[in-house]
């Protein structure tokens, strides 16, 4: 045993300057799990709900409140549910849970968050006064609910085609019921 034929090395050879490894904060993160246009929307999501928020919150008076007040809570709920979801993705949280549950919670918040961004749009550019900064606000909450609905609609494609994977080969093609099951 003294001669080092028991112990081998134990550390990896030096990776060279085009690959190395990830230190610190760098090293939780994955983009991996998402492909390359969900996580551009996700990250428009994250984006576009963050500029409704602050452009909403620049306006300084209003005469009928009601519309921006539910804009705000939206728009700052749209943006705090987006990065909550980008988070459990890119994070070793996604690996802590069930896939298919993260899957499914993030089809079901981001079909009801692009909803009421929606309404909450339509229902602020029908209450504001037109100032520049209420304008853009609603620029920006209409473009960040389509890209949460456009999302949905990008999820339920992916799910639908999984599902069509899934099924087995007798159930794809359609042949006539009264054919004998044993021939």
């Amino acid at each position: 045993m003294e001669n080092g034929v028991v112990y081998g090395p134990t550390t990896e050879e030096d990776p060279g300057p085009g690959r190395g490894p990830r230190r610190g904060l760098a090293s939780c993160f994955s983009r991996g799990r998402l492909p390359l246009r969900r996580l551009a929307l996700k990250g428009l999501q994250l984006l576009l709900s963050l500029l409704a928020f602050v452009c909403e919150e620049v306006v300084s008076q209003c005469t009928l409140c009601g519309g921006l007040y539910f804009f705000e809570f939206v728009s700052c709920s749209a943006f705090l549910l987006s990065l909550l979801i980008l988070i459990v993705y890119c994070t070793r949280v996604y690996d802590q849970v069930d896939s298919t549950k993260v899957k499914q919670s993030d089809f079901y918040i981001t079909m009801g968050t692009g909803c009421v961004f929606l309404l909450a749009s339509i229902i602020f550019v029908s209450t504001h006064d037109r100032t520049k900064a209420e304008i853009a606000a609603t620029v920006f909450g209409f473009l960040a609910s389509i890209m949460f609905l456009s999302d949905v609609v990008i999820m339920f494609c992916e799910r639908r085609q999984e599902s069509q994977m899934r099924k087995p080969e007798a159930t794809r093609r359609a042949g006539p019921l009264t054919e004998p099951l044993n021939a």
